[in-house]
């Protein structure tokens, strides 16, 4: 299975300690050199960073499109731009994305998108986490993720939590 990603789920899963989650799920991960420099940049404290730096189950892939790139920058950051291209361009079977109007670009395009709370459902249903809560609860607090009552009940309730 080919999964790329943008750096947002890197980083919320990082802050709470859940990032192995991906390689268990995945075996593997792309991603566009802009996303990786977003996260280990000399100036970043992003979670993320050392594990990112030191995974062999994270790929770091160039996107040749600069043309699409430059065209989705008119709606999305270059990370997400770059995310996407990459998915097109590797026909990725996921692409693992959080903000709204990027997973509305992706869908536009045909991918099939996942964000950090997808991830953490399908580690739930396959038994790589024992509970759902506590790290929905992580993802707010710790992680600045914003997520209304009414979605975390709807995960919770899917999960049987």
């Amino acid at each position: 299975m080919i999964v790329a990603s943008d750096a947002s789920p890197i980083i919320a899963l990082s802050a709470i300690g859940q990032l192995s989650l991906l390689s268990k799920l995945y075996e593997g991960i792309l991603i566009p050199q802009h996303v990786y420099n977003e996260i280990i940049t000399p100036i970043s404290d992003l979670p993320g960073k050392i594990e990112i730096q030191n995974s062999n189950w994270i790929k770091v892939v160039s996107v040749t499109n600069r043309i699409l790139v430059q065209a989705l920058e008119i709606e999305l950051d270059r990370g997400e731009a770059e995310a996407i291209v990459l998915a097109l361009e590797q026909d990725a079977d996921l692409l693992l994305v959080d903000e709204r109007r990027g997973r509305l670009v992706a869908r536009r395009l045909n991918l099939k998108v996942v964000g950090v709370i997808g991830v953490l459902v399908e580690a739930k249903t396959k038994g790589y986490i024992k509970t759902l809560a506590p790290l929905l609860e992580r993802l707010q607090l710790g992680a600045g993720f914003r997520l209304s009552n009414a979605l975390v009940k709807r995960v919770l309730l899917e999960v049987g939590e």
